[in-house]
């Protein structure tokens, strides 16, 4: 097993390395996990795309850092915080996957059974769910077109875009910008030809993560999320979430409790009171070791 005290393990000597890092994933949704919490410079744009690049760095979907908790994470009682990071180097509020393969690392670090981790949105409560499994509660969910935000005042219930198949929408935000789509078959929807149009509409301003769902019955959806800065993933913890709060405002679902199937396998997801979402999922190891210090 792979211990998070590998996260401050010193280099190999006489190697130019910097940061100790563990790779995981999320039903293959992968990350790349380094530990900042010694103070250590913030990466630039540069080394963060570098790192995430399948060509000449360790090769993620997104780059995730282990910060200490603000001083308002701190009174609400966080172990730590988490930053994360698009291949892009832009910084994102939410990840789902994410959460839950950190939340991991946390409560193997302080032995407990359940942590508060601190998010850009606030803190969140993560517990052991099983073996290599973890539940995480996230939200509060909202439709308010301001929070998405939306460049204007549209029913966010019913949006007026359409692309190809993609039409009749509803937007969403928890921590992150979605739109949801609901489908009569799923595996006909070509996500690269039709959900750029939606992601990089001016309704969006600062883009969205693109979900086409597909109700098969009155407590499961299958799912699959095209992500912001444009790409096809595995699996979308965040885009779950909403894509089951959306089914039960339409009405497509009865129970509050939603297993979601997506390319990479099950979430089940329990829609909670207060307009937040309990979601519990596995996370994996895939490999540690050093990065190094030139570009």
């Amino acid at each position: 097993m792979i211990h998070t005290d590998l996260l401050s393990l010193p280099s190999p000597a006489g190697l130019s390395l910097q940061w100790p890092f563990i790779k995981m994933h999320g039903l293959e949704n992968y990350f790349v996990i380094l530990d900042r919490r010694d103070g250590s410079k913030p990466l630039d744009t540069d080394e963060i795309v570098r790192i995430c690049s399948t060509n000449v760095g360790v090769g993620g979907e997104q780059l995730l850092t282990i910060e200490r908790a603000s001083d308002q994470g701190l009174r609400s009682g966080a172990y730590a915080a988490m930053r994360i990071f698009n291949i892009d180097g832009r910084e994102v509020g939410a990840c789902g996957n994410a959460t839950r393969c950190m939340a991991y690392l946390l409560l193997e670090e302080s032995g407990q059974d359940e942590v508060l981790m601190e998010l850009a949105g606030g803190v969140v409560l993560c517990r052991r769910a099983g073996p290599m499994e973890v539940s995480v509660t996230l939200g509060p969910i909202s439709m308010d077109w301001r929070k998405i935000p939306l460049s204007r005042e549209v029913d966010t219930l019913h949006l007026p875009i359409e692309s190809g198949p993609l039409a009749d929408g509803v937007a969403l935000f928890i921590g992150n910008p979605h739109a949801v789509f609901f489908v009569d078959q799923l595996d006909s929807v070509d996500m690269g030809r039709y959900a750029p149009a939606v992601q990089n509409a001016t309704l969006f301003p600062e883009g969205a993560n693109v979900g086409a769902a597909q109700v098969i019955d009155k407590q499961t959806l299958r799912l699959v999320v095209w992500e912001r800065p444009g790409k096809l993933t595995r699996a979308c913890g965040t885009g779950a979430c909403v894509a089951s709060y959306a089914a039960l405002k339409r009405g497509l679902v009865t129970s509050n409790k939603i297993a979601v199937h997506l390319p990479g396998g099950k979430l089940d997801i329990e829609l909670l009171q207060g307009d937040t979402v309990c979601m519990t999922g596995p996370v994996a190891f895939c490999c540690h070791g050093f990065l190094g210090g030139g570009k």
